[in-house]
């Protein structure tokens, strides 16, 4: 039964991937977008900066979405950390404030709003640091995986095309 679910979940998320359309730039430039917001510690509202992101660059709004999704219960901590680590080092602040451990404790409890306000009432060298430190992070990110989806995208559509000469 277990296995059935999967295998029709994963025979799901198969199809859209491949009955995505548009240009290989515009898919692959969502998912960068979506990364890039993705790093950033802003939580509840990554799916809707990205998109508003990708409505902006012109970017597919559906990828850019996907992107996001980078950012997630597994990933969440070390994304946190090294938005902290980055943002402590660029800023000159000190490695040893303390703010990082309750920033993770609630996220380890899956309370994301409560880290958003620990985050927030850490004062504005807190906020500064996650911020800037995300922006970095995503920056880094993204742009490699610009790359990456941007050659997946190409392959797809061109091993789409073929597969739809040869069936006629």
């Amino acid at each position: 039964m277990i296995k059935n679910t999967f295998h029709r979940r994963a025979r799901l998320i198969y199809l859209r991937v491949i009955r995505l359309r548009g240009h290989p730039h515009e898919l692959a430039l969502g998912m960068a977008i979506g990364v890039c917001i993705g790093m950033m510690p802003i939580i509840p509202f990554h799916m809707v900066t990205a998109v508003a992101a990708a409505i902006a660059f012109g970017a597919s709004k559906i990828t850019a979405a996907a992107g996001t999704l980078i950012c997630n219960p597994v990933t969440v901590y070390p994304i946190y950390r090294y938005c902290y680590v980055i943002g402590m080092f660029i800023l000159g602040f000190d490695h040893n404030t303390g703010l990082l451990m309750p920033v993770t404790g609630t996220i380890n409890q899956g309370e994301y709003l409560e880290a958003i306000k620990t985050i927030l009432s850490g004062g504005g060298m807190a906020v500064a640091t996650f911020l800037l430190g995300g922006i970095v992070l995503g920056l880094i990110v993204s742009v490699p995986s610009y790359f990456l989806f941007y050659f997946f995208f190409k392959n797809l559509i061109t091993w789409r095309t073929s597969r739809k000469l040869t069936k006629t």
